[in-house]
């Protein structure tokens, strides 16, 4: 079942780290070595028929989204960035005011991933960053792995953010096949308008061969509870266990429950709007 317009709610882009350009310490570690550039990742997206994508910097690099403004500045209808910044910088207004003028630059990227990052979920540091985003409409995206429970006050106090769960809130490695259970933090929070759920990298959640049956039944519930207008199909490219195309292809053909609407929707129509990044192409009414 085709799409008009494949739009992946998640990429990565990295180089090695240099003197000029060290990693800090104490991030996660990379997906895969030796870097990915964009040139490896237009390669793999004409392949599998994807037509843009949303470059997520990652946290192993740092608070560095120069080669994801680089890459959306040589090729502004294929690619803009979700940056990465310190939420606790008293001046985080300031930054996020200037980002508004910063060509291809749609939003923030936080990541929860270390004692310290989860601390501020508890201890009110991000307030200041919160009121922020909501001033300004940005959109925030969230790797919180079994976090979203402590997302639901923030949803509440800031209804004019829009937070964008990725992974569906799993974490980033699991050993067993998922349980209704972990789904139901996330589904809490679907009373919330201004929440929504990114469905990356999916075939990493599976024990099973492609088409992945054992995630059919979860990502049901989580169109019921959503609406396909707020969950967004994205890959997680360098994470990926099996091919980019089936990873495609889960959403497009392999979900039997999704109409042809809701593939619009989910394939980028919904993040689309969400991220204020017109479709290069018209979609349907």
């Amino acid at each position: 079942m085709g799409v008009q317009v494949i739009t992946d709610g998640q990429v990565h882009l990295w180089q090695e780290p240099t003197t000029e350009r060290p990693w800090p310490p104490g991030r996660s570690t990379p997906h895969r070595p030796g870097g990915f550039s964009v040139e490896q990742l237009l390669i793999e997206m004409d392949a599998a028929g994807v037509d843009r994508a949303v470059i997520v910097p990652p946290s192993w690099i740092g608070e560095d989204n120069s080669d994801g403004l680089r890459a959306a500045a040589a090729h502004p209808t294929r690619f803009a960035v979700m940056g990465r910044l310190d939420p606790s910088n008293p001046a985080v207004g300031q930054v996020m005011r200037d980002w508004l003028n910063t060509p291809g630059m749609l939003g923030v990227r936080l990541t929860f991933n270390t004692p310290q990052f989860v601390a501020w979920l508890d201890d009110g540091s991000l307030e200041e960053f919160w009121t922020q985003a909501e001033f300004l409409g940005m959109p925030v995206m969230m790797a919180a792995p079994r976090l979203a429970a402590k997302l639901a006050p923030v949803a509440e106090r800031h209804p004019g953010v829009p937070l964008i769960m990725d992974h569906l809130a799993l974490p980033r490695v699991v050993a067993a096949p998922l349980t209704r259970a972990d789904f139901d933090d996330l589904l809490a929070l679907a009373r919330f308008p201004n929440v929504h759920a990114k469905a990356s990298c999916m075939p990493a959640y599976s024990v099973q061969r492609y088409p992945h049956r054992d995630l059919h039944g979860h990502l049901q519930r989580v169109f019921d509870a959503f609406g396909p207008q707020r969950v967004f199909w994205g890959s997680d490219l360098t994470r990926l266990p099996g091919s980019y195309r089936q990873c495609v292809t889960l959403f497009t053909e392999a979900l039997r429950f999704l109409t042809v609407e809701d593939r619009e929707w989910v394939m980028g129509r919904a993040l689309s709007e969400v991220l204020h990044w017109p479709d290069p192409l018209p979609l349907p009414a």
